[in-house]
């Protein structure tokens, strides 16, 4: 008999989770407002029910007899996976876990008592407290509840910082806004495997983007070019982050800035990271399949973290613009090798304002990380 599989959201981000969960024998069934998204056809069932309604999806989940719930690349998603893990007695983390690394200022007070490496910040509730900010130029001015660079925007002087505030403020769900002291150097993101609080590293993944205001990423590489050192150093601080949220079971993506030999963390999500970091670039570049630990551990089962190839580098370009195709379309002449997919393109009708708005991406892959960087840095 298939065991039952429960799945929060039913977008393409989803969609690999979906389709894994099925090839592992699973019988899918996907909660989401009814869009018109690709996990709406794919799934066995599929209950147009809103990812926010966690109390309507807990009894269509009782009901069901679901044998574990998951979800990849979705913060809000996961608020509902880990209460109605919890309610059903299924494996999942805490509710204070869920909430300490889905929300950016608990997680900063959180790091603040452990001892981790972070910013400082503020939180903002309202445009008044703004004149009573002690941190000193340039800021981060960002909701305390999203991801994708929503809402995120760097701010160099007083007169630029109501308007950032406004805008952080109008993307937050709970309206409150997180102002944080800006930290420069090199973006990188963790991706680990927890299982009964126990972590496992995979890789250190280098981040690409479009720099201020808005930090949109534009492409991502796997494996980071740095030295073992520094690896060892990235490891250390992030399973005590890990341990400081109280994440124990599932995947984690954690993001961190790394200048000379200081890290400081930015945040760290209890989910499979999104931007095909998870679903693709750690497959390709580890031979670890991360989406099908996702199901392992949600069904109660230890993940199985060995390689089943030799692995290599992988990067995904994103494209936000006409440039960004001119280079796919060179690369498909000169390296067709490196090219092993393309997405559909959505219009160029709009402007590109966060991760959200991009109109498409490509994945590559390659012998070593220098050899992509070289290409994605072309």
């Amino acid at each position: 008999m298939r065991r039952k599989l429960a799945i929060i959201g039913a977008s393409y981000l989803q969609e690999p989770l979906i389709q894994t969960a099925k090839a592992m024998g699973c019988e899918t069934h996907v909660f989401a407002w009814r869009a018109g998204d690709v996990g709406e056809k794919s799934a066995d069932f599929f209950y147009p029910i809103s990812i926010v309604e966690k109390e309507e999806i807990l009894r269509e989940c009782r009901r069901i007899g679901v044998e574990g719930i998951c979800s990849i690349a979705s913060d809000l998603a996961m608020l509902t996976v880990n209460y109605v893990a919890q309610k059903m007695g299924l494996v999942g983390n805490s509710l204070e876990a869920t909430f300490l690394s889905t929300n950016k200022n608990a997680m900063r007070a959180a790091f603040r008592a452990a001892g981790d490496p972070s910013p400082e910040s503020c939180l903002v509730e309202n445009a008044e407290a703004l004149e009573a900010l002690a941190l000193a130029y340039p800021l981060i001015v960002k909701p305390t509840d999203r991801s994708g660079s929503r809402g995120v925007t760097l701010v160099e002087r007083p007169r630029e910082l109501r308007r950032a505030f406004e805008q952080a403020l109008a993307a937050s769900f709970e309206k409150k806004v997180v102002v944080e002291e800006f930290v420069p150097g090199k973006e990188y993101s963790v991706e680990c495997v927890s299982w009964k609080g126990t972590h496992h590293f995979l890789a250190v993944t280098q981040k690409y983007t479009t720099g201020a205001p808005h930090f949109i990423e534009t492409a991502h590489l796997e494996p980071a070019i740095l030295t073992e050192r520094q690896i060892d150093s990235i490891r250390e601080i992030v399973f005590h982050a890990l341990d400081t949220l109280k994440l124990q079971n599932g995947v984690s993506h954690s993001e961190l800035k790394l200048a000379g030999d200081e890290i400081k963390l930015i945040e760290i999500g209890g989910r499979m990271g999104g931007d095909c970091i998870g679903s693709d670039l750690v497959r390709i570049s580890t031979g670890v399949d991360l989406v099908r630990c996702v199901v392992q551990i949600a069904l109660g089962q230890a993940p199985d973290l060995s390689p089943k190839d030799h692995g290599g580098a992988a990067a995904v370009r994103f494209v936000c613009g006409a440039r960004d195709v001119e280079r796919l379309e060179q690369l498909q002449k000169q390296a067709p090798e490196t090219v092993c997919f393309c997405s559909p393109l959505k219009p160029f009708d709009h402007e590109v304002t966060d991760s959200a708005a991009r109109f498409g991406y490509y994945i590559l892959k390659g012998r070593t990380a220098e050899e992509l960087a070289a290409l994605l840095e072309e």
